[in-house]
């Protein structure tokens, strides 16, 4: 970073904190807020736009060489006349990381001349052409397109230490439903919940929360159809990237048995939940009490220095005041056997979670109650209790598909046919791996290492909303001058030290 941003950033620091202390010293007499006499006017010199972080995003699509392989692998179009293939697929993109929620929303930046400036191009695609590049796709056209972002996603990953490819790959996969409102939109059905529309599958890489494949799917199929395919996919960019230790994960409809072994003799790990059958909890009811150890959560293990008081549980006193049916948990306990799925050739380790409930109403005890929750994995160094602590990390999934819903808005049907919402929803979801690959580059050297370690992991765990209003909504007056096109910013917040950061490794 140049030392006239870096002074320029330290002093509107001290500005802003200066601010704040003097409001603090305010006697408190009249609002704070005495705005008046407000004028609007229009700027005939200053040209700006409010997401100036945009060209830091393209500067990294064209730094891993994302725009030439979609051009190289994708060929959708005869004629480029004017747009090529990465300028519709970033078009999609870009359109979630400046806030957009639906395809029209295209076309307020499609109107500013500032925004088509900042970008170095006379046009983008109109919400229509957007829509119609969609319709466009074949399914082997989305598997190559999401070669392509896989490609730049290993070029990404090149540049991380040797740390990065020695750790674990954690791969998981989840189903989400997508309902629609559509009522012709082809490819759609019901689903188990009652609502019309689609059930894409995702796969990702836990380790920075990265969608590797998606898969959208009718409706009404089940959660883990098609995801022995994308695994075996998922594997093989894992291995590319020079990962040993692979570990699959999943909930009870990934335990895909007809696979368990084919897995195993390759070398990779997985951690499955598996339905509670009448044979399995036969097995877990003869279990001998002693073989079962008691389960301790993060949450539950004893630490030095003084315990918060915990405020009062206003839910459990209602529920208990009004004798509704309560379910509490008294305990939790692990144990494990050797079990042979049908499907398998071999066995594997099945542990088993015991959950101790007591079912109470008002303040009387109705019964106690024990349910089961098994688990196979073919990992034998693991306790039982990692093995069911592996499982529940999963659920952090859960949290991605929810940013791709209502952060980056790519698990939704904006288009009339499966395979156009299948390649929206990959195009769109690029906007977050574009975020989890600007945390990736992000430098760490020298003294401050620690502290550019937690400031990439921050980053690369920070919701997408959080990542847009500091990496993305910062107004900048755009000015072209000789063959230079210049950002400049209009306002300060505390991450634009990192950004400063993040775009000097993109120029180098």
């Amino acid at each position: 970073m140049k030392k006239k941003i870096r002074r320029t950033l330290a002093s509107r620091k001290r500005k802003i904190e200066s601010r704040l202390e003097e409001a603090l010293r305010q006697d408190g007499e009249a609002p704070v807020f005495t705005a008046s006499n407000i004028h609007y006017e229009l700027s005939r010199r200053n040209r700006a736009i409010t997401h100036g972080g945009i060209g830091a995003i393209h500067l990294l699509a064209q730094k891993i060489g994302l725009v030439r392989l979609i051009d190289e692998r994708v060929d959708l179009l005869k004629v480029h006349k004017p747009y090529h293939e990465s300028d519709h697929v970033l078009n999609i993109a870009y359109n979630s990381l400046c806030g957009g929620k639906v395809l029209e929303d295209i076309e307020v930046r499609r109107n500013n001349d500032v925004f088509l400036d900042a970008l170095g191009t006379e046009s983008i695609p109109d919400p229509t052409t957007a829509g119609d590049f969609c319709r466009r796709f074949h399914a082997s056209d989305i598997y190559v397109l999401m070669s392509a972002f896989n490609e730049a996603r290993l070029e990404v990953w090149r540049q991380q230490p040797p740390s990065f490819t020695q750790q674990t790959a954690r791969i998981d996969a989840d189903g989400s439903l997508v309902p629609t409102t559509g009522e012709c939109k082809e490819g759609m059905d019901i689903s188990y919940k009652g609502d019309w529309g689609y059930h894409p599958l995702l796969v990702s890489f836990a380790n920075t929360q990265e969608p590797l494949y998606l898969l959208n799917r009718s409706g009404n199929r089940p959660s883990a159809e098609g995801a022995a395919r994308l695994f075996d996919m998922a594997i093989a960019l894992c291995r590319r990237a020079g990962f040993e230790d692979i570990l699959l994960r999943g909930d009870t409809d990934f335990s895909q048995t007809a696979e368990l072994d084919r897995w195993d003799d390759g070398g990779v790990r997985f951690v499955f939940g598996y339905d509670v059958r009448k044979n399995l909890r036969g097995i877990a009811d003869g279990v001998p009490e002693q073989e079962y150890c008691r389960l301790v959560r993060l949450a539950e293990q004893q630490f030095d220095g003084k315990r918060r008081e915990r405020p009062e549980n206003v839910r459990e006193r209602i529920v208990t005041e009004r004798r509704y049916k309560n379910i509490k948990l008294k305990s939790e306990d692990v144990a494990e056997f050797d079990y042979q799925p049908s499907a398998c050739n071999r066995s594997y380790r099945m542990v088993v979670l015991r959950k101790n409930l007591s079912v109470e109403k008002g303040e009387a005890v109705l019964f106690p109650d024990i349910r089961y929750f098994f688990y196979i994995t073919n990992d034998r160094t693991m306790t039982a209790q990692d093995v069911v602590k592996e499982a529940g990390q999963r659920c952090n999934q859960e949290n991605l598909i929810e940013q791709l819903k209502n952060g980056v808005r790519a698990l939704h049907a904006p288009v009339n046919t499966l395979n156009a919402n299948w390649a929206y929803m990959v195009m769109a979801s690029l906007a977050w791996n574009l975020k989890a690959w600007a945390a990736l580059m992000l430098p760490v050297v020298g003294r401050w290492r620690e502290k550019h370690d937690r400031e990439k992991d921050t980053l690369l765990r920070m919701e997408f909303r959080s990542f847009r209003a500091a990496f993305i909504d910062m107004p900048a007056q755009i000015v072209r001058t000789g063959r230079r096109l210049i950002y400049r910013l209009l306002s300060w917040n505390p991450w634009q030290r990192i950004f400063f950061r993040l775009v000097d490794v993109l120029r180098m």
